[in-house]
């Protein structure tokens, strides 16, 4: 895989990264190894934990999997911290927390520097100025390279820019949101903010839990060994919440697309992302080497502008009247 800038960062990244949330739960740690081999093997180099996936398992997998393999220096850690690690224990963005927290990212990863650190959401009780000031001093140190940030709103992106840029302190280099064919209501003020201040997205979810692979059906409540098959009331892809018209439009034409181009609805669904222009990398997950190998696949696809124009014009959101529909109807008056 071909690699690209990160943003304004010199980070260079594949434009399909590993998730690893399903790591210590989904996948055994054994599963978990052969899905990191496969996917470095096939030019990948972004790997994507968080502290809570499986409450630090995931982060010790592949800390014990660098240290076996030797591939520390071949690949970009990302990571994240400020949910609870435990019901009712600490969390926030608070520097008297966040630091425990990111050594521990460290120690369970098992690295002396963490290339790209996520706060996983916005902490609206502490000012931004004190954990960027940890940041920054975390980054003085060596023990981060750059900061991205994950789940915040276009308000706080656009505040936490500001501070930065303001008051000399580290400037976000990525932003980590739901974003796939099913879910675009970032598409609202979050990408214009992401677009002008040159910030590259690193979507999750990018098969919407499952559903743009084409395996959940009309008014058939999943089961089997898949995420809704387990649970089908799990978070934002939860089977009676996508069970709608419009998702079923939307996987029409990307049954469609995939059958013009030979290829899964999976590999479509993903190329979409990696040929959106705000895209720096698409993080896959996957429970199964096979599952993997398929979505590793769409880096090789390439849409034709007339497909990915029908699959953006399909999923467009919907555009509230107010502010946007009104805001439209002003122009040049």
């Amino acid at each position: 895989m071909k690699t690209t800038p990160l943003g304004t960062s010199d980070l260079e990244v594949t434009p399909l990264a590993l998730g690893t949330m399903t790591f210590g739960k989904e996948a055994d740690e054994d599963t978990a190894h052969a899905l990191l081999d496969q996917y470095v093997a096939a030019g990948g180099n972004l790997i994507d934990t968080a502290d809570v996936y499986s409450r630090g398992l995931s982060e010790e997998i592949i800390g014990r999997w660098l240290k076996k393999t030797g591939k520390r220096d071949d690949v970009l850690i990302a990571t994240k911290a400020r949910f609870a690690m435990s019901k009712g224990g600490p969390r926030g963005l608070h520097p008297d927390y966040l630091r425990g927290a990111i050594e521990d990212n460290l120690r369970r990863l098992d690295i002396e520097t963490i290339d790209l650190f996520q706060p996983h959401t916005f902490d609206p009780n502490v000012p931004v100025s004190e954990w960027l000031g940890l940041i920054k001093e975390l980054i003085d140190q060596g023990k981060i390279r750059y900061l991205g940030v994950s789940n915040f709103l276009s308000y706080q992106l656009q505040h936490t820019i500001d501070v930065a840029r303001y008051e000399g302190l580290p400037a976000v280099v990525s932003l980590q949101p739901q974003y796939n064919l099913l879910d675009r209501h970032i598409d609202y003020e979050v990408m214009d903010v992401c677009r002008i201040e040159n910030i590259p997205l690193l979507p999750w979810s990018p098969l919407g839990g499952g559903w743009l692979s084409g395996k959940y059906q009309r008014d058939s409540l999943p089961t089997g060994a898949s995420r809704l098959g387990e649970d089908p009331t799990r978070g934002v892809e939860a089977y009676d919440k996508r069970n709608t018209e419009r998702t079923f439009r939307i996987l029409d034409v990307v049954r469609d697309v995939a059958g013009e181009c030979g290829v899964s609805m999976a590999q479509v669904a993903l190329a979409w992302l990696v040929q959106h222009p705000q895209v720096g990398s698409v993080i896959l997950g996957a429970r199964t080497t096979e599952q993997l190998a398929d979505n590793l696949a769409a880096a090789s696809l390439t849409l034709s502008q007339d497909q990915w124009n029908r699959l953006e014009e399909v999923s467009r959101p919907h555009t509230p009247d107010y502010p946007y529909g009104f805001m439209d109807t002003m122009k040049g008056r």
